[in-house]
């Protein structure tokens, strides 16, 4: 492990494979049959569930959780305190052909802080979910998601808003909410939704 440069206090599995030159940050957990390529860059406090591919190129923040069976690819920056669900599918291309190389041609995919994504859901390349976004479980993203939206079916569509804690808003008549785990408050203004504390 010393040849990766890795923080002593991070946990990589026997069986998981760390490329030369990825970048690991301090207190990550790597487990079991997990790759990540020499290009990712993973932050601190993360925990990468069995199973998980990491590609070259991808950013990961801090704190970020990705349960058993995920696939990051090349284009996909994820921000601090995301959590990817078991099986959530990225995707990198538009529209793939096996005998046509479109390796230049990734499109690019955000998430915000915060963002939630359940389990079986899949993000079509080229969106942005925005901060504290919810995806229900076996969603399909083919849009921009929203700060706070919640989003479920296929395609997936907005049915609400949840807190930073995860609670779901419920907005009165003048477009304010308080989130039932912490008492924050929140707006609704044309459509776009702001935490006011």
């Amino acid at each position: 492990m010393s040849e990766l440069n890795t923080p002593s206090d991070a946990m990589i599995h026997e069986t998981a494979v760390v490329d030369v030159g990825a970048q690991i940050g301090k207190g990550s957990k790597i487990w079991h049959f997990t790759h990540i390529m020499g290009g990712a860059v993973l932050g601190e406090n993360c925990n990468v569930g069995q199973n998980v591919f990491i590609d070259n190129g991808v950013i990961i923040g801090s704190g970020v959780k990705i349960q058993n069976n995920v696939s990051v690819y090349k284009g996909v920056e994820v921000a601090d305190d995301c959590f990817l669900g078991p099986s959530v599918v990225f995707t990198n291309v538009i529209n793939p052909r096996a005998a046509v190389v479109r390796r230049t041609e990734f499109k690019k995919t955000t998430l915000k802080r915060g963002v939630s994504i359940g389990a079986n859901a899949t993000i079509v390349c080229g969106v942005t979910l925005g901060a504290y976004a919810f995806v229900g479980a076996g969603a399909v993203v083919t849009d921009h998601v929203g700060d706070f939206e919640l989003v479920v079916g296929i395609p997936a569509r907005c049915v609400g808003w949840m807190s930073e804690f995860g609670e779901r808003l419920n907005f009165d008549e003048f477009g304010n909410a308080i989130c039932g785990g912490t008492g924050d408050r929140y707006s609704l203004v044309d459509g776009k939704v702001k935490k006011m504390n």
